[in-house]
């Protein structure tokens, strides 16, 4: 470990001189890629250093302890030493942490696929509300948020709804959302005050550029046509909604939230994308089942993640056995402590498994 940490560290020195060569930055691509290398590279450095720092302190506090006579001396030599002990152990744990292998995916932005399951309804009703907590969580955290495609039924409730998450390090946040969450609560419409439980279902996928997934033009078909349901001026006089068919896989994508076909044409066509680079993705996590298992971020899409409990006011998400009592702050987006959590729990497997491979 710690002759790689050298290494990074001699590669940082070297990009922080390349960035200031004049032919570096008349380049404008190289210099990009240095900087965001450099961003990558610089927590690890300064962890490091902290953790070096505190090594020599450690050696010295031990030689002053050796010749120290005074009582007071010594007892403030013991208690720097204790610190920097407990500092070094930290750091070991935060490096180890920060050197584990980084989803290529993590700083990208995400398309996120809410729909009804069981429940009918109810299940759409919940989606809709579920819809709303990312909204706020990406407000708290200064994203934009861009809808894509959205199925409403008359209560207020949303079948389906797709939308963007654009900020940084969005997946890398947003990918501990996948799966099925489950809501136990009494609907409006029961009479009896019976608990029903109904489902919805979470896709995350991380926004796929042309150059991660290259689509053939034989393999679609585009549609233009008037767009449904409740417009504004122009929605539903012109031809602005699109519809894209992909041959290969069946995958349909229907875009009609903005005025112009344009506009609506770049939504599918990004949503289409993404999905293809998901299928993908799926593909190789099965192609690695151990990996996959021991990677809360990445598990099995029909996989029930979290239940909501209404009449209890709880929320349970069941992969890292953690129960919260603050169901009402959780519905107005602030679901930090659960991603932490996963976070925190992803992290762990990780490294035990990291641990197993060295031993």
């Amino acid at each position: 470990m710690f002759d790689r940490l050298d290494d990074l560290v001699l590669r940082y020195e070297d990009i922080m001189n390349e960035v200031s060569d004049p032919s570096v930055l008349a380049d404008q691509s190289r210099y990009t890629s240095l900087m965001k290398e450099q961003s990558d590279i610089a927590p690890i450095v300064e962890a490091y250093k902290e953790y070096k720092k505190n090594k020599r302190n450690i050696e010295d506090s031990l030689v002053m302890l050796e010749s120290e006579k005074d009582e007071e001396m010594r007892e403030m030599l013991k208690e720097e030493l204790s610190d920097s002990r407990k500092n070094v152990e930290n750091l070991e744990e935060r490096l180890k942490i920060l050197l584990l292998p980084k989803d290529p995916n993590d700083d990208k932005n995400v398309i996120v696929e809410i729909r009804a399951g069981a429940g009918g309804d109810e299940a759409a009703l919940f989606a809709a509300e579920i819809y709303r907590m990312y909204v706020h969580y990406a407000e708290s955290r200064h994203w934009k948020v861009e809808t894509m495609e959205v199925d409403e039924i008359g209560i207020g409730g949303m079948k389906s709804v797709t939308f963007m998450l654009t900020g940084k390090g969005a997946y890398s946040i947003m990918k501990y959302e996948s799966g099925v969450h489950r809501v136990q609560r009494v609907p409006e419409t029961e009479s009896g005050g019976r608990i029903h439980t109904s489902t919805i279902s979470v896709a995350v996928m991380p926004e796929a550029e042309d150059v991660d997934i290259h689509i053939d033009e034989k393999d679609i078909r585009i549609d233009v046509m008037r767009a449904s349901g409740n417009g504004g001026q122009c929605v539903n006089t012109t031809d602005s909604a699109v519809r894209l068919t992909h041959y290969p896989t069946g995958i349909v994508i229907y875009s009609q939230t903005e005025k112009s076909q344009l506009q609506n044409k770049e939504k599918a066509f990004a949503l289409l994308r993404a999905k293809l680079f998901d299928l993908e993705q799926q593909k190789a996590h099965d192609a690695e089942a151990e990996l996959r298992k021991s990677q809360i971020g990445t598990g099995d899409r029909s996989e029930k993640i979290r239940t909501y409990n209404f009449p209890q006011g709880r929320v349970t998400d069941h992969r890292i056995n953690l129960t919260l009592y603050k169901l009402d702050k959780i519905m107005d987006g602030d679901i930090q402590e659960i991603i932490d959590a996963c976070i925190a729990a992803d992290q762990a497997a990780k490294l035990s498994k990291m641990n197993e491979n060295i031993a």
